[in-house]
Formats: structure tokens, sequence, C-alpha cells
């Protein structure tokens, strides 16, 4: 076994990491019996998302699974949580696949939304997930553009192909963020935030019962927040999710038993935000919460006249989580990212080019469920500490800070690492697990329907 890579790299240094990182003095309980991060991923399911189509299961020689297992491990040890409580967190990364039939596809997201596309200079990750993107197309390509006129087809992903293959990576990266495309280049970032959540708006505030259990408002949708709000449940938080009439969480349209698995447990709140009256229900259920986890860009809310920075000032504790896909920060803040393009915009294409030769999608949207982890983590570090900040996380810096962990990212270094695992895995029988789902994960109905009553001091 590669025991100074498993010593260094394993699920417990990255809790311990962590919870360094929030300043919180507890112990790591143990990660479980596979220890070494390749087993972890051949393990979790993601493994067997990653690579081509008709070729093996490929080894991704930065630690993921185990940077989700340590999260949900440091997770476990500030709730102090009982074995069972929480899943497993590689198993996390792998689940939707298992729910949707989801396989590798080596430059193709197992989804299918996004893709490795060659540009005249380098690469793209574009995503295309909704039909505004398409409509998007002829703007972004201008006079190259010779698709089809809407929709998803492998005809127009050609084209596209086509397109972007005699122009620049910087003029379509500045291109398609001007027009709100999930748009990333395949390549090491140059700069690196200096961690994996920053804080703003913090203040002391009075102290809190932690007898109580936290009332947590989920403003989120699709995968990232969801989960994250799901594990605060799991930890005893009653979850309210808010949708609007005019913006249902859009993973509502996928797989209903992942959607439901996702939101299982919370009370469901149906708000008219194009109304005065919506906008002053959710001003006062907001109000009342003692956790908040959004998952928009920053202007989004400011549209709606909601501020965190004014919730955060009335006095009060409480944890304002946002989710972003790039930071809350000019220019960076405008960015739209999903999960896959997260994951190539923190680096993880262009470590499996250098570690393989060839740039491919790493599992399964991955952004989204390792922010989501991280950012319960630091939701109920956060309220447990007590006070009131707003912690900002986003997908591509919460992957890029365990790509960065990993340590050297060079070619030769990735390579002969990658070679270590495989052997690691061959030495253990090798074997590579399909995408699984928790027990019970697929629910009859994940929600359940609530009226809020503004008179009451907390949502039942």
């Amino acid at each position: 076994m590669d025991t100074e890579d498993a010593r260094a790299l394993d699920a417990q240094s990255w809790a311990a990491k962590l919870l360094r990182d929030l300043g919180a003095d507890v112990s790591v309980p143990p990660a479980g019996p596979s220890g070494h991060p390749a087993l972890s991923w051949a393990e979790c399911g993601a493994m067997a998302l990653t690579g081509h189509r008709d070729g093996p299961p490929l080894m991704c020689p930065v630690p993921l699974a185990a940077c989700a297992d340590g999260a949900l491990l440091a997770l476990a040890a500030i709730a102090q949580a009982p074995d069972g409580v929480l899943p497993r967190g590689g198993g996390l990364l792998a689940e939707r696949a298992a729910m949707t039939g989801l396989a590798r596809s080596g430059r193709v997201s197992p989804g299918g939304g996004c893709r490795l596309l060659d540009c005249a200079d380098g690469r793209i990750a574009l995503t295309l997930a909704r039909a505004h993107d398409w409509e998007a197309l002829p703007a972004f390509l201008g006079e190259k553009w010779h698709g089809p006129d809407s929709g998803a087809s492998e005809g127009g992903w050609r084209a596209v192909a086509k397109a972007v293959s005699a122009v620049p990576v910087e003029d379509l990266i500045e291109r398609g963020r001007l027009l709100s495309l999930a748009i990333a280049a395949e390549r090491l970032p140059a700069k690196r935030t200096p961690g994996w959540f920053a804080i703003d708006c913090e203040r002391r505030a009075a102290p809190l019962s932690l007898g109580a259990r936290p009332l947590v408002v989920d403003l989120s949708a699709l995968w990232a927040g969801p989960l994250c709000t799901q594990l605060l449940g799991l930890l005893g938080a009653r979850v309210v999710k808010v949708e609007s009439p005019g913006r249902l969480d859009g993973a509502r349209a996928g797989n209903q038993a992942f959607f439901d698995l996702l939101n299982r447990g919370k009370s469901t709140l149906m708000l008219d935000l194009d109304t005065m009256s919506g906008r002053d229900q959710l001003r006062r259920l907001l109000a009342r919460a003692d956790i908040v986890v959004e998952a928009s860009r920053p202007r989004a809310l400011e549209q709606l006249g909601i501020d965190a920075s004014e919730f955060c000032a009335d006095g009060r504790a409480l944890t304002w989580i946002s989710l972003t896909g790039h930071g809350r920060a000019a220019p960076e803040g405008d960015w739209i990212a999903f999960g896959d393009d997260a994951g190539v915009a923190a680096g993880l294409a262009t470590v499996m080019r250098h570690a393989t030769g060839e740039p491919v999608f790493c599992g399964d949207a991955i952004g989204d469920p390792m922010a989501g982890m991280h950012a319960a983590l630091a939701a109920w570090w956060s309220h447990r500490h007590g006070g009131t900040r707003r912690i900002s996380l986003s997908l591509a810096d919460v992957v890029g800070h365990c790509v960065d962990w990993s340590g050297p990212l060079d070619p030769v270094t990735l390579r002969e690492r990658q070679a270590r695992w495989n052997a690691v895995l061959r030495d253990a029988g090798g074997t590579v697990n399909p995408p699984t789902m928790r027990a019970g994960a697929a629910p009859k109905s994940g929600t359940r329907g609530f009226v809020y009553d503004p008179g009451e001091s907390r949502p039942a």
C-alpha cells in the first residue's frame, strides 16, 4: 500500500484540516475501513463514472472521495452525531447517477449537459442544460453558428463543437459569461481563493439555545443547496423549502426519486415572490430563521429586496449560507456554474489530462455534492458556534481546494501518483463499485405541504 499518500490524503486528514480551518476544537472519528484514497474512489461509485464509455473506469489522482468522506466525518464530529445518522460522504458523489442510470462518457458529462470542446488554443467546458442556453447560441457564436434553431441534440452539439474549434478560449469565456452561459476553461486556475469558504457580516449576537432544533430556511434549488439542507435535517434541524410558482426548483423536472431524496423530511412553502405579499411573507420567515441557505447569484435576491446583511444586523444569532458557482465578489458573482463545469474550472479535467493524456470528466456534476456537504459542515459549525455571519462557498472553490490539497499538480507527479494508486487498487482486488444509493433512497414523497402562519414563533 502507498502508505505515504494514505496518511497524507485520507478522509481523517481532510476532516482534521476542515475542523482546523473552522477553528473547531473537536476530535475526528475513525474514517472507516477503506483508508486509502484510491480505495475510497473505487468504492464510492464515482470512479465508474470517470473515463470513456468503451474504456475502463479511471483512477483520479486527487482524493475526491476521501474529501467527501472527510467533510461528513467533520460534520459528525461537530454535531456529535451517532453512527448511522449521516451517510458516508463518498457515496453521495454517485447517488444521482445510481438513480438515473448515468454512465461515464469521456468528454461528455454523465448527465449529457456539459461537454469538453476543443478550441483554437485550448479547451472549454460548456454546459447547455437549459432551453435558453441553446437560444443564446446565435449571440454566443455569431456567424460561426450554423446549428438547429432550438433544442439539445447530437447534431446541435456537433455544430457547437465545429463553431468553437476556431475561436480562442478567452473570447469564448468572455462572451459566454456575458450571456450567462455556464462555461469554464480546461486548465489549472492561475489563482486560488485562500480557503474553501469565506465569512463576512460576522457579528456577536445574543446567545442561542443549543437544545432547540434550528429552523433552516432553504431558498436553494437543484443539488448542492438541497443536499446541504437535507444533511442538516438528518441532524435534527427543521427545514422549510421555499419555492415560488414562477421559480420552482428546476430539479422537479428531473428524476423524481432523486428530488424526493434531497427534499425528504422538509416542509414546503409556496410563496409568490412576484408579489409584495409573497416577499413580505418571505421576509417574516427569514426573520425567524436560525440558518438560511441560498444558491443564487447575489443580484437575484437583491432583485427581491432581500439583503443578507440586513438580517445579519438585527442582533440575533443567524447563519446565512451563500452557495455560488465561482464566488460572490465581482466579476465572479455574475458567473453561472453547474457541477460539471465547476469541476473543470477547479482543474479536474486538467488533472486527468496530465495523468492520462486526455481530459475527461470526473464523476457526475462533482461540484454539487462536494459543495453541498461542505456547506452543511460550515452551517452546523456556525450555528453551534453562535453569533451571526454569512458564509460564502462556491462549487469551483470547494473542489479546487481539494485539488490543491492533494499536492503538486505537474504531469509527472500526477502520472506517478495515479500509477501508485492503481497498484493499491489492484493489490486490494481491483473492484470498482457501480454507483449506488442510500438505503431507502426512493421515498414516495420527499416533501410535505406547509401553510405558514406569520404569527407562529417557529414553523412546526
